[in-house]
């Protein structure tokens, strides 16, 4: 989105949201709270500790988060993102082509 923007509502205004539909389970960074998004759990307090299953929770969402940056890391790298950004539905087309690729490794 142009400009400085809350995550939560370049979320909405992008139209992301509706692009996702109704799908079950996305997950996102503490920046998206109140989304319906899945976030990591959080301690409303500094002093405050979190149950074992919430730490476990935050544990997987981690890995799970990391694996995704590392493959924006590498379509930036490989320009994928990058040159085609201010091009009209550029992204949408290699987040397309990304993904069937992902598919293709995963069929064999």
């Amino acid at each position: 989105m142009p400009g400085n923007r809350n995550d939560c509502r370049a979320w909405e205004d992008s139209g992301a949201k509706d692009a996702v539909g109704t799908t079950p389970v996305v997950i996102a960074d503490g920046g998206y709270r109140g989304t319906g998004l899945v976030i990591p759990h959080y301690r409303r307090h500094k002093d405050e500790e979190l149950p074992s299953w919430k730490e476990d929770h935050n544990a997987s969402h981690r890995r799970v988060r990391a694996r995704i940056e590392h493959v924006f890391a590498r379509m930036k790298g490989w320009k994928i993102l990058r040159d085609c950004r201010l091009r009209g539905d550029g992204v949408h087309h290699a987040m397309l082509g990304v993904a069937r690729l992902h598919n293709l490794a995963l069929a064999g």
